[in-house]
């Protein structure tokens, strides 16, 4: 074991695999809020903070050991029903997890973490000790647990911290492969209830941190020498089922043997030999490539999709922290877990669906007096759910609360100076509830450490729409809320229409097309000294691509396309167009051009820019 590089490796599959188990626990205390008396919960909680107790101590994270030790011996006290749980123990217990997962962070930096608050262990040794906590303190821990969103705990260097040093390689290494010495766990004991438990506890540490899916590597554990913030450093490896490994490496195989095949009949036609029976080869032949790459690529896509539900369950626990600090009761109901996109999409959701779960509870649902005098239950339901459809991905936030009043929310945003009187009467009921998507809107008159600042729903949109998706909203008062995003299965290949400006080809995302027009002379008319269209009695914008890039624009172009951004349409209007695909894109790091997402190559081998419209209307609108 003198490979410390090898041992780095272990040491960052030992932190990766302990904060799944981490998220484990805190899905388990979620639903051990429901269930109380539930022995197997309490069991299965007990034994994650053991496990994470001896990770904790071969990396030699003093204060992780005392804070987990003191938890695990509570669990033990409350699966022993030496203690019982209440709402204000239950608090304190969200607070020491939101604390395990702060020291995490800091060792996933490679910072040595520091004490958890005082009041906090205070707290825990006075649970065990039999005394009742304070309702004034666990609600103050509260607070500062929901502070910090579950799975999203800092990991930037805390002050006063030292670099982890001393590891214990040798103990992490049995732990990481199942060799842990169970004798000198029970030591001389002979009963056998402890020795079961020794074996079962041996068992959890092997099914936590054994390898039981291939991780790409490209990550390493933290970084030395400087303070890096949690959001700068975005976890760049994935774990992938081996069943889909192997279907890559079967397929890859199988074009091997083919490009083999093709070869040879390469060889036979430039002697001379086009019978049609080599014809007929080589046209099966180029048939079954053509459908391998197709399977390959779909194959390989897989390889990056992962269940939403790693997400989405990061969020009850986020609920219930918001809404006991509100003093509300909610429940958050998660369904379509199951579902799966591409894994750098999910890790860009996680800011804009914090954004709408607290949203929800905060102004969503009604407080339990609220709710109680119109007649509805005392707790709120708040459902965030995933399916797909086709090749979309459409995911749901709906509440029961009190709902939103379209001239309300007209009214406010007139008031905060967002919009003018004049445009204010041109919307319509679904325009005016888009309006909490403008800066700086908010309803509410005071600012709290939840809401009130006009941050949030406008970060929403724009995060979505950077990922070529959409946010619709749908309100009825008194009944509820709902919010769709409706997304791509994966960013990296794109269905686009590919449009010409003379001998260039450039491509739009085809989410964004309704309709592909012809233009005629006589069919543009000037309205305010800017070219509109009349399509089906509505009066649309036309913008010429050519001038959007900036290039010459043409004096009569042939082709509009109908194209949706947001809640605004307009026609782009440009030479002609040569059908739709699906492109895979290519960034451009060093050098980008506005307006320009990336490259990808046509089918005829020609350069293709794929443009990023946004970013182009940002300029028109600028004026």
């Amino acid at each position: 074991m003198n490979d410390f590089a090898g041992m780095e490796e272990l040491l960052s599959d030992f932190l990766l695999e302990a904060g799944d188990m981490l998220s484990e626990v805190d899905s388990k205390l979620m639903d051990l809020e429901k269930r109380p008396d539930d022995s197997g919960l309490l069991n299965e909680i007990f034994r994650g903070f053991h496990t994470i107790k001896g990770g904790a101590g071969f990396l030699n994270a003093t204060e992780l050991v005392t804070l987990c030790h003191l938890t695990e011996n509570l669990f033990d006290k409350l699966r022993n029903r030496e203690l019982t749980l209440s709402a204000e123990l239950m608090d304190v217990i969200f607070a020491a997890t939101a604390e395990v997962r702060r020291m995490f962070g800091a060792l996933q930096q490679n910072f040595q973490p520091s004490a958890a608050p005082a009041d906090i262990l205070d707290n825990l040794k006075a649970a065990l000790s039999g005394q009742a906590v304070s309702s004034a303190q666990a609600k103050k821990q509260q607070a500062a647990a929901a502070a910090a969103a579950p799975g999203t705990a800092s990991s930037a260097r805390v002050p006063g911290a030292q670099a982890p040093d001393g590891v214990d390689w040798d103990a992490l290494y049995k732990a990481l492969t199942g060799g842990t010495d169970i004798v000198a766990t029970v030591g001389a004991t002979r009963d056998p209830e402890k020795i079961a438990e020794a074996v079962s506890e041996e068992e959890s540490t092997k099914k936590a941190f054994g390898r039981r899916t291939s991780d790409v590597p490209g990550a390493t554990v933290g970084r030395r020498g400087g303070d890096v913030p949690a959001q700068e450093a975005k976890e760049s490896t994935i774990r992938v089922d081996t069943d889909r490994l192997d279907q890559v490496l079967n397929l890859s195989g199988e074009i091997g043997l083919t490009k083999n095949r093709l070869t040879h009949l390469r060889s036979d036609i430039i002697q001379g030999r086009n019978d049609t029976d080599t014809l007929r080869e080589l046209d099966q032949s180029v048939t079954q490539l053509d459908m391998l790459v197709v399977n390959l690529q779909n194959a390989v896509m897989k390889t990056r999709m992962q269940p939403i539900g790693r997400l989405f369950k990061k969020y009850p626990r986020l609920a219930r922290d918001l809404a006991r600090q509100l003093g509300k009761d909610v429940e958050l109901v998660l369904s379509g877990e199951e579902t799966e996109m591409d894994k750098t999409m999910i890790e860009d959701l996680n800011d804009p669906l914090v954004h709408l779960v607290r949203n929800a509870v905060d102004h969503g649902v009604e407080t339990i007096e609220a709710r109680i005098a119109a007649g509805k239950p005392e707790k709120s339901l708040v459902e965030l759910s995933a399916r797909q459809e086709g090749d979309h991905i459409l995911i749901t936030i709906a509440d029961d609360g009190r709902g939103m009043r379209p001239e309300t929310i007209r009214n406010k945003a007139i008031e905060k100076g967002l919009i003018t009187n004049e445009v204010a009467n041109t919307l319509d009921e679904n325009q005016c509830l888009e309006l909490i998507f403008l800066p700086g809107f908010s309803t509410k008159d005071e600012i709290s450490s939840v809401s009130g600042r006009g941050v949030g729903m406008d970060v929403v949109k724009t995060n979505i729409q950077k990922l070529n998706g959409v946010v619709n909203i749908q309100s009825e008062p008194g009944k509820g809320t709902v919010l769709t995003i409706s997304l791509p299965l994966t960013l990296a290949i794109l269905p686009v229409l590919i449009l010409r400006l003379g001998d260039q080809s450039f491509a739009v995302p085809l989410s964004m097309v309704r309709e592909i027009l012809s233009i005629t002379p006589d069919q543009l008319q000037q309205v305010s000294g800017r070219a509109t269209m009349v399509v089906r009695g509505e009066v649309l914008p036309v913008l010429s691509l050519a001038q959007l890039i900036g290039w010459e624009q043409s004096d009569n172009p042939e082709v509009g396309v109908l194209m949706q951004f947001g809640s605004n349409s307009f026609i782009l209007s440009a030479d002609g167009f040569a059908g739709h695909d699906d492109v895979v894109i290519k960034s451009l790091d060093t050098f980008r051009p506005k307006g320009v997402a990336g490259v990808t190559m046509s089918s005829e081998g020609d350069i293709v820019l794929i443009l990023d419209i946004k970013e182009l209307l940002s300029d028109v609108r600028g004026h």
